[in-house]
């Protein structure tokens, strides 16, 4: 048996193994007085006056849920919202979850049984594959946007087989191909299972997300609708057949045990949906400086921005540095007055190591053409020899 201690080494040996492959974690400091280059916040609605006002009016209300939903955590509210998510969505009903993490944990332990099988793409989120390796079900991935790998995959499979993709990948902002994954699925008589943490929103004429702006709302056996970014809250919903919602209410241990949402959470995210509708003047702004941003840091040289990114957007250095100096020009912009934040191993694979910026209705085109000017200098001025 180990002592207190040897557990300990282990712990730290494990931190120092990270730290000397430059890949070691740690909570960075709020970006206070910085352009925002970083946040989900897309639309700006963590900061929208309506919203502000309807979490100060619920301050009158417990500070707390008090519990899970279906013990004392429910209220007319949440009900009302998911209601209202439903008819937004355009779904039969919709399930409240306190995040993204925990409603695709919840969905792929419980609604996946053993016998079934699990398809995911292979740049999938990490809460997609916490859920599948939560689940008794079988599970492959295929090549990322890879319908002839999923067809491959697919002759090894049994059961009712699931096919998990993100609408928007929260890494290289690209888009799934959900018209051809569609078309699939419906052929070969699949469930098709859509995270739209970073479509919900942004896309669509009211913010409906990308499925519904295709389309497609009626092909999809379920949509993973997280708050945490355009939305500018927390928690998110499983939309989805009213079967379903009834089944997650009673299997999903995610959602049976947690506290519920509290009450200042379900005014915010009851007031923004209000305000989505009549957003879209921000989603156009907020594609065009996309658009402009990726344009702009193109022409820089030394720098590259996939063709196929939005909104987000991952940004490589031509001579693939490796993490140290990935987070040394993060750091310049920073110092210049931007929050840009690198992201590195584990988080993306070795090799493909990247800053992440995020585009936001509220920043303008000098605050891009300064982010560029600052990410072209420091990529010069920060030698490889610094690692």
């Amino acid at each position: 048996m180990s002592s207190d201690a040897d557990l300990r080494q282990r712990l730290a040996a494990e931190l120092t193994r990270r730290e000397d492959a430059g890949t070691r974690r740690r909570l960075p400091r709020p970006a206070s007085g910085l352009v925002d280059f970083s946040s989900n916040d897309y639309l700006g609605l963590s900061r929208h006056p309506a919203v502000r006002q309807a979490v100060q009016a619920a301050a009158a209300e417990p500070a707390g849920s008090t519990g899970s939903r279906l013990l004392t955590g429910n209220s007319a509210a949440a009900e009302a919202l998911e209601t209202r998510l439903a008819q937004f969505h355009r779904a039969e009903a919709a399930l409240l979850f306190n995040s993204g993490y925990t409603a695709n944990l919840g969905f792929f332990s419980a609604v996946p049984r053993r016998g079934d099988t699990i398809l995911y793409d292979e740049a999938s989120h990490a809460s997609v594959k916490e859920g599948i390796r939560a689940s008794f079900a079988t599970a492959w991935s295929f090549r990322h946007h890879d319908l002839a790998d999923l067809e491959r995959k697919l002759s090894r499979a049994s059961g009712a087989v699931f096919v998990a993709v993100e609408a928007l990948y929260s890494m290289d902002g690209d888009e799934a191909p959900l018209v051809e994954l569609a078309a699939f699925c419906r052929t070969k008589d699949l469930y098709l299972v859509v995270d739209e943490a970073h479509s919900n929103g942004i896309y669509g004429p009211s913010g409906e997300g990308l499925v519904a702006a295709l389309g497609l709302e009626n092909e999809i056996f379920a949509r993973i609708l997280t708050f945490g970014k355009a939305l500018g809250s927390q928690g998110a919903a499983v939309a989805g057949p009213a079967v379903l919602r009834d089944y997650l209410l009673n299997f999903s241990r995610p959602f049976i045990y947690t506290t519920a949402l509290p009450p200042l959470t379900i005014a915010a995210l009851t007031a923004a949906y209000e305000l989505l509708p009549a957003l879209g003047p921000e989603r156009e702004k907020l594609f065009g400086l996309s658009d402009y941003l990726k344009a702009t840091l193109n022409a820089v040289p030394g720098l590259r921005v996939p063709a196929t990114s939005h909104v987000i957007h991952p940004v490589f250095f031509a001579d693939n540095p490796g993490p140290e100096k990935v987070r040394q020009v993060a750091a310049a912009a920073r110092a210049a007055g931007f929050d840009v934040r690198p992201i590195v191993a584990p988080t993306v694979a070795v090799g493909t190591e990247r800053l992440r910026l995020i585009v936001h209705s509220y920043n303008t085109k000098g605050e891009i053409d300064g982010l560029a000017r600052v990410l072209g200098q420091a990529g010069t001025d920060i030698p490889l020899s610094d690692q």
